[in-house]
């Protein structure tokens, strides 16, 4: 079953969809790379690991435990008697763990050298976060800017900080970045809404080499018919994370057209 949306499907966003979205995303785009590129070039999938603490675990705090001791009155001829109230009740807390965090990207890479030439990212929450998910990347990334191997950078997520570039004040809900080795500090910049379909854009490969036109739109329509996400959504819900109000409304009136949504 297709997506309703012509663009970015913003349900695809939830956090307990977007790790299998992510997952099928690299996936589909390898898979439909390596006809375009091959024998010259193969697309392998490469995995970034690091420790990290959920930004949004909450430490409420340490249960503090006490035994307070009161002495009662005595009298002369009385034995003074020490009332020992029971110990307080624990409160339950919430201890942010160390987790590993395993992001999956692409790199193609020349057959007969072995030499990286392009790197493809698909962003995650945790790379727009403050924390060492974003920490992480950001010091990939500068890796990949500072050789002579082209980055390209995919966002299709609304919530957090977008990844740093210099340039005008630009306002989209999502956004590709193509930086060409060869044509740094400039990069193309393609910026889209919800109500936009996905641009196409060309994969940079060595100079001189045709550059395969990657369809993203056609490959998340495939993720979401081949992953089955129609049966995961209830589209008389709310889009997590929230919408702006007026996102919210075109979003409703489009699902309620193709009767995704109870009248």
């Amino acid at each position: 079953m297709p997506s309703p949306f012509p663009g970015m499907n913003p349900y695809l966003e939830h956090p307990e969809l977007w790790a299998e979205v992510h997952h099928w995303m690299i996936t589909l785009i390898a898979e439909s790379l390596v006809p375009k590129v091959r024998p010259k070039y193969r697309v392998a999938v490469e995995k970034r690991i690091y420790q990290t603490v959920d930004e949004k675990s909450l430490l409420i705090g340490i249960p503090h435990v006490s035994v307070a001791q009161s002495l009662t009155s005595s009298t002369p001829t009385e034995t003074a008697v020490a009332v020992v109230p029971p110990p307080t009740k624990p409160t339950t807390v919430i201890v942010p763990m160390p987790e590993e965090v395993r992001e999956s990207y692409l790199e193609v890479r020349e057959v007969a050298t072995g030499e990286v030439v392009t790197t493809i990212e698909l962003l995650s929450p945790k790379n727009k976060r403050k924390g060492e998910g974003r920490k992480a990347y950001l010091t990939k990334r500068l890796q990949v800017l500072g050789i002579f191997t082209h980055l390209v950078e995919i966002d299709l997520l609304r919530v957090g900080k977008p990844m740093p570039i210099i340039s005008p004040k630009i306002e989209s809900r999502y956004r590709i970045l193509v930086s060409r080795c060869e044509r740094r500090f400039q990069a193309e910049l393609y910026a889209f809404n919800l109500t936009d379909s996905n641009p196409t854009f060309p994969l940079p490969l060595c100079e001189g080499d045709p550059e395969p036109i990657v369809d993203l739109q056609s490959i998340l329509d495939g993720v979401y018919d081949r992953a089955g996400f129609d049966l995961a959504i209830d589209y008389n819900l709310d889009g997590v994370p929230p919408l702006t109000d007026s996102e919210a409304t075109w979003v409703d009136t489009l699902l309620r057209e193709q009767g995704l949504r109870n009248q």
